[in-house]
């Protein structure tokens, strides 16, 4: 075998010939100068229909990319042919930071995370009063997870005709969440949408909720023209409903005044990727509490070096503030049915 020296540079050196008369790879990426701002509508099966200056355009994403995965809400670069027109097909090129991020994981102890939607400024928690029964646990995960992912919550309850928000609602008042509440009867008659759209102006909202719970079917009232298919069947032994959403859509509000971003129906929320000590920035009258609090603390109640205590007894915020702290950092640790 032959060898050569440090300068292997000489004339008898062999060089293979390129039989398909292409250039050679490199590492060298273009820039895509050329490339227009869009915005993620919807996935599905490796496709994305991005919105590119009011037109809906069909794209894949670019190798280059590597395993990096645009989701609704992304505003991303796009090249290719951005007609619009039928069995045309673009390439996405670079996916921009996002502002927030909703995220999830399937349980407590899945590892894997999963982004429900980017750029959203609201996350409405849709919860039945009935039919099925309310998940307070549910409704706690998903209030971390927008806490978390620096979304706004809104807690909307549907069914009202069905049973009273007043003992759910005493859970929620100490955390300062918007609600709203509606009846069946509202939701029909459009009465109930008008309220809603009055916190979802000039905002991108993210609708999560339960299969069942009427989330759809508010998203319709609020979209009348992209309607989605809806559910009313609860399974009388379970208590769930069935998915009918199977992939996230986001909508513009009539006369352009916002964003709903319709999810699939959810049975878990788990929170393996919430860091605790983040969840404490929701609260501004608590967080200045914990700067005597010792390094790593939890603020847990049976932690009797939590600074948390003293802070609430000088009268610097709210018993009730601090106890809903410590039951929203439970749920990081305790499963949803529990």
């Amino acid at each position: 075998m032959r060898r050569y020296g440090k300068n292997p540079d000489e004339d008898d050196i062999r060089v293979r010939p390129n039989r398909k008369g292409n250039r050679p790879r490199t590492h060298i990426r273009p820039k895509h100068e050329d490339a227009e701002d869009g915005m993620v509508l919807t996935v599905d099966r490796g496709r994305l229909t991005c919105l590119v200056e009011g037109r809906t355009v069909v794209a894949m994403k670019a190798r280059e990319l590597g395993r990096k995965a645009a989701v609704v809400g992304d505003t991303v670069s796009i090249v290719g042919d951005l007609s619009g027109e039928k069995d045309t097909l673009a390439r996405i090129v670079r996916i921009a930071p996002r502002r927030t991020v909703l995220r999830r994981t399937a349980d407590d102890d899945d590892p894997y995370e999963r982004v429900v939607v980017a750029n959203a400024d609201q996350l409405a928690i849709v919860t039945a009063l009935a039919d099925p029964e309310p998940r307070p646990r549910m409704i706690d995960r998903c209030l971390v997870a927008a806490y978390d992912g620096g979304l706004t919550p809104l807690l909307v309850l549907t069914k009202s005709d069905l049973a009273s928000a007043d003992k759910l609602l005493e859970a929620y008042t100490p955390l300062g969440v918007p609600y709203i509440v509606t009846s069946r009867e509202e939701l029909e008659s459009g009465d109930a949408a008008d309220r809603v759209r009055e916190f979802l102006n000039d905002r991108v909202t993210a609708f999560v909720g339960h299969s069942g719970v009427g989330k759809t079917t508010l998203v319709n009232a609020l979209v009348p023209k992209d309607r989605r298919r809806t559910t009313g069947i609860v399974n009388a032994v379970t208590g769930r409903g069935r998915h009918t959403t199977t992939s996230a859509l986001a909508l513009p509000l009539p006369g352009d005044r916002g964003w709903v971003v319709d999810t699939p129906g959810v049975r878990s929320f788990g929170l393996h990727h919430v860091d605790p000590s983040r969840v404490i920035h929701a609260f501004p009258d608590l967080e200045p509490g914990t700067e005597n609090c010792p390094r790593g603390c939890t603020h847990d109640a049976n932690q009797p070096e939590c600074a948390l205590d003293a802070w609430v007894a000088e009268g610097h915020a709210d018993p009730a503030r601090l106890d809903s702290l410590r039951r929203l950092l439970a749920t990081r640790e305790r499963r949803e049915g529990d």
